[in-house]
């Protein structure tokens, strides 16, 4: 299994109120390209994985999403604590309503995290492929909320994030010449 330490893996330290940019970042809660539907996909897809070195991989970044969950969930957060009424119901009104200062699984629109947007094949190839789509939409996403974030203490932790895409994008691919060799070797009877 995994242990779970009480500490978030890339700090956040936000000291400036931004409902509105909470409301941005909430996609990568609980939105179509989110953390929460990449951390279900992983770890739903590693038990049709034919070998343990893929399994593996889906388990480790499937379970770093949760800790990336935690992450923009604490940057919501910290975006909203502070806020006024006034602010709240110019810039995140469409959230509050439903959910109040809570962090609820949404995109930024307010649509909710729906399980409809995973995609479990059951192929490995097709599962690997879908993966290393999911994490370039994830960091392209990140990339527009670069574009729109002007606080450094937004940002850094949003870099951090982007950059763990990169990562898994790599990781994946890694595992997508693994599997094709696999399909690719000759079966002996």
């Amino acid at each position: 299994m995994w242990i779970y330490q009480k500490n978030l893996e890339y700090p956040v330290n936000i000291k400036r109120p931004d409902p509105k940019m909470a409301q941005l970042i909430l996609s990568q809660y609980g939105g179509p390209d989110g953390e929460l539907g990449a951390s279900l996909r992983y770890l739903s897809q590693r038990y049709a994985m034919p070998t343990k070195e893929a399994k593996g991989l889906l388990t480790d970044i499937g379970t770093e999403e949760l800790a990336h969950m935690e992450i923009v969930a604490t940057i919501v957060r910290q975006l909203l604590k502070g806020s006024g009424k006034e602010q709240i119901a110019d810039e995140y009104s469409p959230i509050y309503v439903n959910h109040g200062l809570g962090v609820y699984p949404a995109s930024s629109t307010g649509e909710p995290f729906t399980a409809a947007a995973l995609q479990v094949k059951g192929d490995p190839i097709t599962d690997i492929a879908e993966d290393m789509g999911a994490e370039q939409k994830a960091r392209s996403t990140y990339e527009y909320i670069l574009d729109m974030a002007d606080d450094p203490d937004v940002i850094d932790p949003i870099k951090f994030l982007r950059e763990r895409e990169i990562v898994h994008f790599q990781r994946f691919g890694e595992i997508m010449n693994q599997l094709n060799e696999l399909k690719n070797k000759k079966k002996f009877y």
